[in-house]
């Protein structure tokens, strides 16, 4: 079990931490598995990239290229 513990500590990082969770009980480890999944989005901030004029012209012609692609 140490050699375990040691391995989270050292391989854990703020921005890619572990999350141990049970695995005697199926409820339980789905509980755990959605309370993490639930934390980490909360700490998004997800916004739709900014585009100027000249790449929406641009996403369009490739947009129209690919549609016509059969």
């Amino acid at each position: 079990m140490e050699a375990h513990e040691e391995m989270i500590r050292r391989t854990a990082a703020p921005q890619e931490p572990w999350c141990v969770v049970p695995a005697d009980h199926p409820w339980s480890t789905r509980s755990a598995v959605a309370a993490a999944i639930h934390r980490a989005l909360d700490t998004l901030d997800p916004a739709f990239p900014k585009v100027d004029k000249a790449k929406r012209t641009e996403l369009a012609a490739a947009r129209k290229v690919l549609l016509a692609e059969k």
